[in-house]
């Protein structure tokens, strides 16, 4: 019984204890000025937290040859994780998006550019065998490449909830897989199609003019002469050039992750290789835009290799003319010998 009535004491005046306690505190503020000493381990903690506001790269010891393995927390990566997933998808769906938009109001607008004089029924060879293989070699790569890529920057968005996790789980895995093996051989195709056109995509003074006329797709008037390439050819194939070094060269450290030598380093060639990626898939669809529904017969030269007469004439005048001067030429075995 005694110990109940304690146990009951305790239990209603140790409120009031705690009470009398608060008040004493706050009427007496110097009462409440009392010195801790922190221990090291608070100290170390404050001193990281520091750190982290000001963005400083927080590194350890190791004993291994690897020294970038002492990195603890790297802030820059939280940048490069916030443009990844925030900044890079806006990148991408403007350039994508808005060049299929530009596009179609194009279509709309102008029409699909047509021969003017109708097809005349004969056919000039205007791409051989080799350079038809190379080019759809490429093209075929770079299909695969550009599909599997927007995979990684959208298809948490777009594709997971469609087909579900495991069906997405496999897709990516795949398209990883095509995405690092089909790199080699569209480098080779940059490289090759680099040494077999060079000399017919050297800008000039012809190019300018093209380019003051808009190369007459804006109008239905006269096209501006051209040799084998136009100007605006020529923006293609240097803009091919261009980008598939600059997609090489990234991806290759994307590849061989060690190449760079620290963490900073990838994560630049990273965001490089996925900035040129969309870029190039916004410039390429223009391409493909103009090379198939955009004008009339300009399909026939990567797919026979063999275009009309007529449409050669009226976009590579300078370029037919070369091409009938070198058939009408006499040939080397039949000019005359003069007897000793």
């Amino acid at each position: 019984m005694p110990g109940s009535i304690s146990i009951l004491r305790f239990a209603v005046f140790k409120p009031l204890f705690a009470a009398f306690a608060l008040l004493f505190v706050l009427a007496h503020p110097a009462a409440a000025q009392i010195s801790f000493k922190p221990t090291a381990e608070a100290v170390q903690e404050d001193k990281l937290l520091n750190a982290l506001k000001e963005g400083d790269k927080i590194s350890g010891r190791v004993s291994i040859p690897d020294g970038n393995a002492a990195n603890l927390i790297q802030p820059a990566g939280r940048d490069w994780r916030d443009f990844q997933r925030s900044k890079l998808p806006w990148i991408g769906g403007i350039a994508i998006l808005g060049m299929l938009v530009v596009l179609a109001i194009f279509l709309m607008v102008r029409g699909r550019i047509r021969v003017q004089q109708g097809f005349s029924g004969r056919t000039i060879l205007r791409f051989n065998s080799f350079e038809r293989f190379v080019h759809w070699l490429t093209a075929s790569c770079f299909v695969v490449l550009a599909l599997s890529g927007l995979n990684v920057s959208f298809g948490r968005t777009l594709i997971l909830p469609l087909f579900g996790p495991d069906a997405f789980a496999a897709m990516s895995a795949w398209a990883k897989l095509a995405h690092n093996y089909l790199a080699f051989p569209f480098m080779l195709g940059v490289l090759i199609m680099f040494l077999i056109w060079i000399k017919n995509n050297i800008p000039g003074k012809l190019d300018l003019e093209w380019i003051k006329q808009g190369g007459g797709l804006l109008s239905n008037g006269k096209h501006p002469p051209a040799k084998r390439f136009n100007a605006g050819q020529k923006g293609i194939f240097w803009i091919v050039i261009i980008g598939g070094v600059l997609m090489s060269v990234s991806g290759w450290f994307l590849l061989f992750p060690y190449l760079p030598g620290n963490v900073t380093a990838l994560q630049f060639w990273t965001v490089i290789h996925a900035v040129i990626a969309m870029l190039f898939i916004a410039v390429m669809l223009a391409h493909i835009y103009i090379g198939s529904i955009g004008m009339e017969g300009a399909f026939d030269a990567m797919g026979t290799g063999e275009v009309d007469l007529n449409w050669a004439k009226e976009h590579h005048a300078l370029w037919v003319e070369e091409e009938q001067r070198k058939a009408n030429a006499p040939a080397d075995s039949a000019r005359a010998v003069p007897a000793e």
